[in-house]
């Protein structure tokens, strides 16, 4: 997601208050809907409860959705989106799945990067292990959208003996792009982020904005990809309440991000990539969406995971904001393969292997 915003770099926690879900701006509920007779237990499973995770230079932050005693799936959004992105999602999930969706470093309620620091978009590798080593997870079920979908593809292959499943939302694999165009953007990119790293450092007060103009910013920066009245669960975790105007806010995501480093790699690294990938993989293509580089590309290493017998491809109608403006048309698949392949039918599985293994001693 994208914003022409013009803010300043200061954190939100620095001037005023802060939002977790669009609930906190509108009244919603933040629940999945209730639809048992055991209200108690619904309620205990599936309210989510705001979580803060420790890392070196402060905290990830997130959303952990459902039961508190299993492992949960990790929930990865997209470029400049947040925790936010899987709101819509959530109410769908099966009851007893447990959802831990993050704020990626300089996102949404996350710590960004220390001043000076560059974001790339590979060093989200090292975020996941840090959250695995925090859970003490030996091993991790995703669910990534747009960038963070590339990041699942890149983590399966770099550690695939560290991962569960993924659910891939309409990003496949590190883009390619004409090399006279990378080295223009990185000629660019970084002007622009020295530019944002100083202003950074400002204390003042980012220029703020009605709640209609941020939901209309948020609209136009997503380039309509999401339909405007889910705009606000994209909002939310990125906006700031202003202290010199009491009825305007202002976006707290670090700038920095909108010239982050995505370059992972070549062709044939990606390639490489797609071959070393063993876990079960479900990904969604959304058909109104763009392939974001050359089909050719993108071909070549579907062409690699659909002969492998664990993967799975589903394309429905949608823009690349599908599991936000229509979750219902993805949900059915999603929960079938979670139930498959997710944490606790990985679990079963381990145990039983355990359990045979241990009879033939």
């Amino acid at each position: 997601m994208d914003s022409d915003d013009n803010s300043s770099g200061t954190t939100g926690s620095d001037l005023g208050q802060r939002y977790r879900h669009a609930g906190d701006l509108s009244g919603e509920p933040p629940t999945r809907p209730v639809t048992s007779f055991n209200l108690t237990f619904i309620l205990s499973c599936f309210q989510f409860a705001e979580i803060s995770i420790t890392v070196p230079w402060g905290h990830i932050s997130g959303k952990w959705y459902g039961p508190q005693n299993v492992q949960p799936i990790l929930g990865l959004h997209g470029w400049q989106d947040n925790a936010g992105t899987f709101d819509r999602l959530m109410p769908l999930l099966s009851p007893e799945v447990a959802f831990l969706s993050i704020d990626l470093p300089g996102h949404g309620l996350s710590s960004r990067l220390p001043d000076g620091c560059y974001y790339n978009s590979v060093d989200n590798l090292y975020v996941i292990r840090l959250i695995m080593k925090q859970y003490k997870w030996e091993k991790v079920s995703l669910v990534g959208h747009s960038m963070s979908s590339i990041i699942c593809f890149v983590f399966a292959a770099v550690f695939p003996d560290k991962v569960d499943m993924i659910i891939g939302i309409d990003a496949l694999k590190p883009h390619q792009r004409p090399y006279p165009s990378v080295i223009r953007t990185m000629e660019t990119r970084l002007d622009e982020f020295l530019r944002e790293d100083e202003r950074n450092r400002s204390k003042n007060e980012p220029p703020s904005y009605t709640y209609d103009e941020l939901i209309e910013r948020v609209y136009i920066g997503t380039f309509h990809s999401v339909n405007k009245e889910h705009c606000k669960h994209l909002m939310a975790r990125n906006i700031g309440k202003s202290e010199k105007y009491p009825d305007k806010y202002f976006f707290c995501r670090d700038r920095r991000l909108k010239f982050y480093n995505y370059a992972i790699g070549s062709q044939e690294l990606c390639v490489e990539m797609a071959n070393r990938i063993t876990c079960p993989y479900l990904f969604i293509k959304a058909a109104q969406s763009s392939y974001f580089e050359d089909k050719k590309y993108y071909d070549e290493v579907l062409d690699v995971l659909v002969k492998k017998p664990n993967f799975e491809y589903l394309e429905v109608n949608g823009s690349h904001h599908v599991h936000m403006n229509d979750p219902e048309a993805i949900i059915g698949p999603v929960n079938n393969f979670i139930q498959r392949f997710g944490p606790a039918a990985a679990a079963a599985l381990r145990q039983k292997a355990k359990e045979a293994k241990e009879s033939k001693l």
